[in-house]
């Protein structure tokens, strides 16, 4: 009897337990999410206009409230036939994809009034900078012992880390980021691409021979692992030696070596970055932010991005293993319809297209501060968007 009633009291105390714990569960939860009625306005508008943008502008996409209203789902037609294997699981690519519309707002909010290049400033401001975040960038040399000789530590990166941002927030008034697609042999959007103030390139894309569909001009160029390996390679697509390169890897003594004995005139930095999550992945996304960290304005031309994929094609290499191109699309027209790119392809050729039902600046803006409350990030609600931490 006794053993009883010690497991009635045991089983009432850890009920009793579950019940405070879901309610201090609920309790956060409402405090997190305690947003004013002009919050929700915000955000409902921002999500119907969504909608709407995609359904006119996304070439069949359709997106779909999810379970709240930063939740949203980007489904592509029935009749859409995926390519893209997972090399792990082997598992086909699906043809819905989820997105948080709060999140999205306020981590490009944040890129947009940021710096993405790795500076000396950055490093001191950080809790263990130097012996910590330093030491993953520079690859781990055997003989840096995570930096415990700061001076060597300084000294690898000496050549690609400046003092202070070398570009700062809306430099450019109009940017163009060129991706490898070779969807861009069925266009001739060269002249149309030298007309920007800046343009930004990927890898090892060549220009020569291909300036009808790509143009000539090239500001800034982004690169990833490989490329950052073959620096003097890379530097001979330049003529002008004037464009900056940027990597959006770790730094290489191959690299470093290059520099100094090339030797390499171009400017070359790290590139510092947010995080995107599962979002949509590669050297083209990473080339937009950079662009939206440094432009007004930002047009894309030369991803994977109308209806009808069958393989990943380059414009001036044969077909390769590509990744995730549905989820590529769906991501980039996320970002058409929030205000942040312009997509240019086959079709949507036409450079005067309007973008229909793009929430206004003042929906973003709203719909920014309300993200940042319920995302609790620092500077939330402020009026200042660089009050906001960027989570690197």
């Amino acid at each position: 009897m006794r053993l009883l009633q010690l497991g009635l009291a045991v089983a009432l105390a850890s009920g009793f337990a579950a019940i405070l714990i879901y309610i201090i569960g609920v309790s956060n939860l409402y405090e997190k999410s305690r947003l004013s009625d002009e919050d929700l306005v915000a955000l409902q508008s921002l999500q119907s206009d969504f909608q709407k943008c995609v359904s006119a502008n996304g070439l069949g996409l359709q997106a779909v409230s999810g379970r709240d209203y930063c939740e949203v789902t980007i489904k592509f037609p029935s009749d859409t036939v995926p390519k893209w294997r997972d090399p792990k699981t082997g598992e086909i690519e699906g043809l819905s994809f989820d997105f948080n519309l709060c999140e999205a707002v306020a981590t490009w909010e944040q890129v947009r009034n940021s710096t993405t290049i790795l500076t000396r400033e950055f490093i001191d401001a950080l809790p263990n900078g130097w012996d910590e975040y330093a030491w993953r960038r520079i690859n781990k040399g055997i003989l840096l012992n995570h930096c415990k000789n700061k001076t060597l530590c300084m000294e690898k990166l000496s050549l690609v880390l400046p003092e202070t941002p070398p570009y700062f927030p809306r430099q450019f008034e109009r940017c163009a980021v060129i991706g490898n697609s070779g969807d861009l042999l069925k266009t001739r959007f060269g002249k149309e691409i030298d007309g920007y103030d800046a343009v930004v390139r990927e890898n090892g894309a060549p220009v020569q021979n291909y300036t009808d569909h790509v143009g000539k001009k090239s500001t800034f160029r982004l690169l990833n692992r490989g490329s950052a390996k073959a620096l003097d390679k890379v530097v001979e697509f330049d003529e002008t030696r004037k464009e900056a390169l940027i990597i959006k890897t770790t730094v290489h003594d191959i690299m470093s070596k290059m520099i100094q004995e090339v030797p390499i005139h171009n400017p070359v930095y790290l590139m510092l970055g947010a995080s995107f999550g599962s979002a949509a992945k590669g050297t083209g996304l990473k080339a937009l932010e950079f662009a939206l960290s440094i432009c007004e304005s930002v047009d894309m031309y030369g991803f994977t991005v109308d209806p009808g994929y069958k393989e990943w094609t380059r414009y001036f290499s044969e077909s390769r293993q590509g990744h995730t191109p549905l989820h590529g699309r769906a991501y980039y027209q996320m970002m058409e319809c929030l205000g942040l790119i312009k997509i240019h392809s086959p079709m949507r050729a036409d450079p005067n297209r309007i973008v229909k039902w793009v929430p206004s600046h003042d929906t973003v803006s709203a719909a920014r501060i309300a993200s940042e409350k319920l995302l609790r990030r620092v500077g939330a609600g402020s009026g200042d968007p660089l009050g906001a931490v960027f989570n690197y």
